[in-house]
């Protein structure tokens, strides 16, 4: 199985701009990026405009940090994952755990990269590396599987928990959570 890129540790987050972090993940998270602004980030987040300023910089930088957190979440989350059965079904899971939250509005990484089109605009760098190391980690749990076509099958899944989510936020969201769950059976079957 492939392990994340290595990072360096991370020093402790000041509360501030942790609190600052939490915020903007729960209103880019379940409004959008664009449609919040500053003064409302600032006020949510118990902080004035000095101490923003002075922990982020700009809206910008904290969009940032915010999809890496979301990517490092994931990251987190995979890694207590001991075989690479339990790496398949987890990328499922957390998608259908996602859809069937009560605040679910799709998913926060291709949420993000709506917002941002632009190929090479740094959101989009992130969302794409972050999308490159998923596909990486369950090519490499189906491989260890034993799966014949293991490229085809991390094709087949991912697709499917794109859609999965995109079609549980625009429509019904029992009907995408089966559908996933047939598909994961189905890129399975292949190993057993």
């Amino acid at each position: 199985m492939t392990d994340p890129a290595p990072t360096p540790p991370e020093r402790p987050m000041a509360p501030a701009k942790r609190r600052i972090l939490e915020t903007a993940d729960a209103l880019f998270t379940s409004e959008s990026i664009r449609g919040v602004g500053i003064d409302r980030l600032i006020s949510e987040s118990r902080v004035t405009k000095a101490t923003f300023y002075k922990h982020y910089g700009s809206k910008d930088r904290l969009i940032l940090d915010y999809v890496a957190y979301r990517s490092r979440s994931e990251v987190e989350r995979t890694a207590t994952r001991s075989t690479p059965s339990e790496v398949v079904r987890g990328v499922v899971r957390d998608a259908i755990e996602d859809i069937s939250s009560a605040d679910f509005r799709g998913d926060a990484m291709l949420n993000a990269a709506a917002e941002f089109p632009g190929a090479r605009h740094p959101v989009r760098q992130h969302v794409r590396e972050h999308r490159e190391w998923r596909a990486d980690i369950v090519a490499a749990a189906l491989r260890q599987l034993g799966h014949p076509l293991p490229g085809d099958a991390v094709d087949e899944l991912l697709l499917a928990r794109d859609g999965a989510v995109a079609g549980a936020h625009a429509g019904d969201p029992v009907a995408a959570k089966a559908a996933l769950e047939r598909v994961l059976e189905r890129v399975l079957a292949a190993v057993a």
